[in-house]
């Protein structure tokens, strides 16, 4: 077997593979010797038919396999002689593969761009900052009032009130269309609340201004991709009669209301949301902190890059802000999507972050453990209540999508390894500093 260099351009790679006819044929007997014990044939025992009646069943059968395992074989060879480690899969393709017959030569073509050699980085020359915010008794008071808004009840408004929007109405309605009632349009004492767009778009809006006791006729056009067959973009009248017109209240801060939230008593609420306000405000310093490090690490070294991953990642990042500002197109029937020197730049640093960190984890042995695997597939699966167990079992049985779990686990890893090892000043600050160095990570 011979592996010949064809080329060497900065990062690019090419090798012709041959395996000759005598390896090739030394290969097939390997896999009839290792075969024979188990092959049964009329007329001869098991493990006792000859190698050669062997060779005339199965022999053309195991060239293929002879072949691949060789190529793989002499690829393996060549990534632990030098050293190498291909970007992507390697292209390979059988330079003979149309007008090869046994007794041949096998010649393959390999081409890949390796990755690249990437420096160390001094962590002890890293400095950082983390913010240190505490709860202050303002931000639990907001967060209390956001909870009593939340938790509002509906009061009767003062007789002859017409409603207005963020009103309930109580409303009996029959809807019909082309004059006849259909399945699902018709309720008693339904509870509305206008502006929550709970029913067909311009329904809500036409009850604005109604006071109880009123009847109002209100006309809509189902969507043209709604859920019922039978009724989208049919047009269609609503018989309603308003028989309450209530305004939301929101909930007194007091015992009742934390007891509604699982809490003792509002005393013990305020902690908890102390508790959880501080925990969301280690998470934003956290996220802060990291992007300070990528900036110090990413000015701190510079080395070649595959082509093929900025590529790839510029297309990805093209794509991705492509959705983000059309989000009603949710396939991927829309063309190509232009690639500027903007996505270019960025795929660029990701790239160059994304090796250099990659490298730092392998060199310290930092992994994801199964337990962390496992954990935030569980997170993942809670948002599919009901679901839960077909969504551990689908990811359990797709690599990718294990991949993309693994991956920022993994890089979370890494950068908590470089942290512990950075200088970290401590700094007093207000959540105002906080959101405004929260918001400066969108900016950049």
């Amino acid at each position: 077997m011979q592996v010949t260099e064809t080329l060497k351009d900065g990062l690019k790679r090419g090798y012709t593979i041959t395996v000759t006819a005598a390896e090739l044929d030394a290969k097939v007997q390997e896999k009839l010797i290792e075969a024979q014990p188990e092959v049964e044939m009329k007329g001869f025992r098991k493990g006792k038919v000859p190698l050669a009646m062997l060779r005339k069943q199965f022999g053309q059968r195991l060239i293929g396999d002879a072949i691949q395992d060789s190529v793989d074989g002499a690829m393996r060879e060549h990534f632990e002689a030098s050293g190498d480690r291909p970007a992507l899969q390697p292209d390979v393709k059988m330079q003979n593969g149309d007008s090869w017959t046994e007794g041949d030569d096998v010649v393959v073509d390999m081409s890949y761009e390796a990755l690249p050699e990437i420096p160390e980085v001094d962590l002890d020359k890293l400095k950082l900052e983390r913010l240190m915010v505490k709860a202050d008794e303002a931000s639990v008071d907001e967060a209390l009032q956001n909870l009593a808004a939340s938790a509002e009840n509906f009061e009767d408004r003062k007789k002859g009130s017409k409603a207005k929007d963020g009103d309930q109405v109580v409303i009996d309605f029959l809807g019909k269309v082309d004059g006849e009632a259909f399945e699902g349009g018709a309720a008693e004492d339904y509870p509305l609340v206008l502006g929550s767009g709970s029913f067909i778009p311009g329904f809500e809006e036409q009850l604005v201004g109604a006071k109880a006791g009123d009847e109002v006729e209100v006309k809509v056009s189902f969507p043209s991709e709604y859920g019922a067959a039978n009724l989208a973009g049919k047009d269609a009248v609503f018989a309603c009669t308003v028989k309450a017109v209530k305004e939301p209240k929101p909930a007194e801060v007091d015992d009742e209301l934390a007891k509604k939230y699982g809490a003792e008593d509002l005393a013990a609420l305020k902690a908890q949301i102390g508790e959880r306000l501080e925990e969301e405000y280690k998470d934003a310093t956290r996220a802060v902190m990291k992007r300070s490090l990528l900036d110090q690490l990413d000015a701190l070294v510079d080395f070649e890059l595959p082509p093929s991953l900025v590529e790839a990642e510029a297309k990805q990042i093209a794509h991705q802000l492509w959705h983000e500002e059309n989000p009603e197109h949710q396939g991927h029937d829309h063309g190509d999507v232009e690639v500027t020197d903007e996505h270019t730049k960025l795929a660029t640093r990701r790239v160059r972050l994304g090796l250099l960190l990659a490298e730092m984890g392998r060199k310290h042995e930092i992994e994801v453990t199964d337990s962390e695997m496992t954990q935030a597939i569980l997170t993942q699966a809670r948002q599919y209540p009901g679901q839960e167990r077909a969504f551990f079992d689908f990811v359990q049985q797709n690599q990718e999508i294990q991949s993309q779990i693994r991956a920022p686990l993994f890089e979370d890893k890494v950068v908590d390894h470089i942290i512990g090892h950075a200088k970290v000043d401590e700094k007093e600050a207000s959540k105002d500093d906080l959101q405004k160095a929260v918001e400066a990570l969108d900016e950049a």
